[in-house]
């Protein structure tokens, strides 16, 4: 028996959904398995080091850094302490703001991102880009753009995914 909630979908609709969160499941836990085994770093560290490494000071204000790495504030918290202990990342206390505090980015941590890049970035080619060619990439940005246009949740910015993709001549 399906739930009323699959039959609103036609089953083409459905498919797509399901096809779409397996594919995101396996592809992190793949991505985070390479990491882990190449660096002993977890994606989700991975992604708070290449957040902070992208704004010109090496720091966020924690709800900022939340949205960016689309974790709760306190799942942020947590992982940024973890991190702290770590030596990669430490807290900052606004000075204008003393309930607010900023993660920022350590010289262990930028050593950390920069020797995990690379590892990341071939199991992105072999794993997300390799299995599709540069029309089917173009289409899947689309896809996810409309989707995106289409949320009533007001989009991430980030300006290293924001900015227009280059044309290759």
């Amino acid at each position: 028996m399906q739930a009323t909630t699959e039959a609103a979908l036609d089953p083409a609709a459905l498919a797509a959904w399901k096809s779409f969160l397996r594919a995101h499941a396996v592809l992190i836990r793949v991505l985070e398995r390479e990491l882990l085994a190449a660096r002993g770093l977890p994606l989700a560290e991975y992604d708070v080091l290449v957040q902070l490494d992208e704004v010109p000071e090496g720091r966020l204000r924690m709800a900022q850094l939340a949205d960016r790495v689309l974790l709760s504030r306190s799942g942020l918290t947590r992982l940024v302490e973890r991190m702290e202990a770590s030596g990669l990342v430490r807290r900052e206390v606004c000075p204008t703001d003393a309930r607010g505090s900023f993660a920022a980015l350590t010289e262990e941590g930028r050593r950390q991102l920069v020797g995990s890049a690379a590892i990341h970035m071939r199991s992105l080619k072999d794993h997300f880009a390799g299995p599709l060619d540069s029309g089917q990439m173009g289409q899947l940005r689309d896809v996810c753009d409309r989707l995106l246009a289409g949320s009533p949740e007001e989009p991430v910015r980030c300006p290293s995914v924001d900015q227009p993709v280059a044309e290759e001549v």
